[in-house]
């Protein structure tokens, strides 16, 4: 392109050119478009024209970005700094936490170690004694009850709690699962506190909450007496052991087998009314609602058809004599064995 220019000029006299031009431009170009020219030309020129001249029009690129370097990007590193030590480290040591302790135990916190959950064991026992009418619910019921605990998590736990600390909900919902939980309301009545079964009367809000905690209080103690584990079956922490269920070392394998077709007293014997642990075999045996009670493997009359294993290995497994043990003091849905009262005579003829 520069060979058919005119012989009478050369490059270096085009760039004198071209030098002349932005040199006016740069320096005094505000002249011609007005005070402050280079807002309307250009804030990033890849050339040093320097921005304390305000009369020119535009300049390099270097100011704007040593301004975005100081006032966004430096104070946002500050902010975000701020961020990972006050919000982000304490929410992973929290999820790491809960992440290394559940690695260990995975699900069997929900039937081994929750207060909750074994105080609703102990009252369906109490109203088996009682002869009380039990319930079991059906496969399509239980269906429609499982994404309820997904809801009260998002909800309650992560949703509403944020908006909460963002402003745009009221700031006494900050802890929302918390004020209804039935759980705060059975263990310090267990522990001699009744503040907490006492409804809050200071606002609107936290008397709603407060009645709401009562009714799922009620709700449990009657409804346990009548079926097994009600409140498990909608709890969120159901669904955040859910969410790691097959990462942990200690899991529930089944194994398939012909005779699991016409058996079915897994089902039967488990708590959550898991149907699946009948249908099902390898992972998908392992259901979400699984809380690693145990009791389908107690109650499998096959040897190694069920197991709960801990990495490799297995710490309990399905047996026959295992089964007809069982079985002598409890059926497989939990209902008692009649107590039999000996006389010390019989005791003295079986001797």
């Amino acid at each position: 392109m520069l060979e058919r220019l005119p012989s009478s000029w050369n490059l270096a006299r085009l760039r004198l050119v071209v030098q002349l031009f932005t040199f006016f431009l740069t320096v005094w170009g505000s002249t011609v478009l007005g005070y402050y020219a280079a807002d309307k030309i250009s804030t990033a020129l890849p050339a040093l024209s320097c921005a304390y001249d305000q009369q020119n029009g535009g300049y390099c690129v270097l100011i704007p970005l040593q301004h975005q370097m100081h006032h966004r990007i430096g104070e946002a590193l500050v902010k975000a700094q701020q961020i990972s030590q006050q919000v982000l480290l304490p929410t992973l040591i929290s999820l790491g936490s809960f992440a290394l302790f559940f690695f260990v135990l995975g699900k069997a916190f929900c039937a081994w170690v929750c207060p909750l959950g074994t105080v609703q064991e102990w009252l369906n026992r109490l109203g088996r004694r009682l002869s009380l009418q039990q319930n079991a619910i059906a496969p399509r019921a239980t269906a429609r009850v499982r994404p309820w605990k997904w809801l009260i998590l998002l909800s309650l736990v992560f949703a509403v709690p944020l908006a909460a600390g963002m402003g745009v909900a009221p700031h006494s919902l900050g802890n929302p699962y918390c004020d209804v939980c039935p759980s705060r309301v059975v263990t310090t009545l267990l522990s001699g506190n009744v503040d907490e079964f006492a409804v809050n009367e200071s606002s609107w809000l936290k008397f709603a909450l407060g009645a709401v905690a009562n009714t799922l209080f009620g709700f449990v103690v009657i409804a346990a007496l009548a079926l097994r584990q009600p409140f498990c079956r909608i709890c969120p922490m159901l669904a955040m052991n859910a969410m790691l269920r097959h990462a942990s070392l200690t899991r529930l394998v089944k194994r398939q087998s012909d005779k699991c077709e016409k058996c079915g007293i897994c089902h039967k014997a488990c708590p959550m009314d898991i149907h699946e642990i009948h249908t099902e075999h390898g992972r998908k045996a392992f259901h979400e609602d699984c809380t690693l009670c145990g009791r389908c493997v107690e109650y499998c009359p096959d040897d190694g058809v069920i197991s709960i294993r801990f990495g490799p290995w297995a710490v309990f497994q399905s047996s026959r004599n295992y089964y007809k043990q069982r079985v002598k003091n409890e059926s497989p849905n939990g209902d008692p064995k009649p107590i039999r009262f000996v006389r010390k005579k019989d005791v003295a003829d079986l001797a």
